[in-house]
């Protein structure tokens, strides 16, 4: 067993600390009560009031949250089916083609993707807007969440499935019943990045969006150009916060579920 030597652990805490300090950063001014995000004057709540009524942000945060509620939804269905399909379809014709149009997201430039589907979107007539960009964040985030369940399904065990059928299962109520349960974290799992992954996009949103529809980044991008205010330290500790809280939530039930896996394994095991 390697030693952890001093040059470990501070490389271990420069790299720690120049990941999380600006944050911790940002989360202190945040509770500024200066204008002035670089001068400390006391500590202060009331540009957590100004946000809350600031209608503009509001109104993009809206759009924010509705387009990756949509988007991730979209995407974790077909990033699932996509991933059945990869990992239990065996070979069949076109498989490689298949494979590279679901992967080619992952690698492909945002700027590329979200010029193409402006170019699409102008060529089929339409109008630009929330619906432009729920397709678009769904596009490139279902091959994230095909990823995450495919990873799943590769070290599932399918004598499971094949005991509901034995059982007189559907092809269909097994699924439902056996495999969708036990898949359910990594079906999550890709969920919540398929809905960080749009909450977190600016290239693409600002391809395929409208004058109606401003997303919460181009809104924070847009705001930066003119000078960062306090509100924006305030509405970036609310995300961040929000991201934490799902993290947590997603690792407990991880966690629970994993437990709940290994005691039907241990049941279907003490069974057979």
């Amino acid at each position: 067993m390697k030693r952890f030597t001093l040059f470990n652990a501070t490389s271990l805490t420069l790299g720690f600390a120049f990941l999380y300090v600006p944050i911790l950063i940002l989360v202190i001014y945040s509770f500024n009560a200066s204008r002035l995000v670089t001068v400390w004057a006391g500590f202060s709540t009331k540009w957590y009031g100004e946000l809350l009524q600031n209608q503009q942000f509001l109104d993009a945060a809206w759009v924010t949250l509705k387009v990756g509620l949509i988007s991730s939804s979209i995407a974790t269905v077909l990033g699932t089916i996509a991933a059945l399909v990869l990992v239990r379809g065996g070979k069949f014709r076109g498989r490689t083609l298949f494979s590279g149009m679901i992967y080619a997201p992952l690698v492909m430039p945002e700027v590329i993707t979200g010029l193409s589907l402006l170019l699409l979107f102008i060529a089929a007539g339409v109008d630009r807007g929330v619906f432009t960009i729920v397709l678009a964040h769904a596009t490139f985030s279902m091959c994230y969440v095909s990823v995450v369940v495919s990873s799943r399904l590769i070290s599932f065990d399918q004598s499971i499935e094949e005991a509901a059928y034995d059982l007189g299962c559907t092809p269909f109520d097994a699924f439902k019943s056996v495999t969708l349960p036990i898949i359910a974290p990594a079906v999550i799992s890709g969920w919540l990045l398929a809905f960080t992954l749009s909450l977190d996009d600016l290239v693409i949103a600002s391809f395929t969006t409208g004058p109606a529809a401003t997303t919460l980044p181009i809104k924070i991008y847009s705001a930066v150009r003119l000078g960062v205010s306090p509100e924006i330290n305030a509405l970036s500790t609310l995300l961040i916060g929000i991201v934490t809280i799902g993290v947590i939530t997603a690792s407990i039930a991880t966690k629970r579920a994993a437990v709940h896996r290994k005691r039907q394994e241990e049941l279907a095991s003490q069974n057979n």
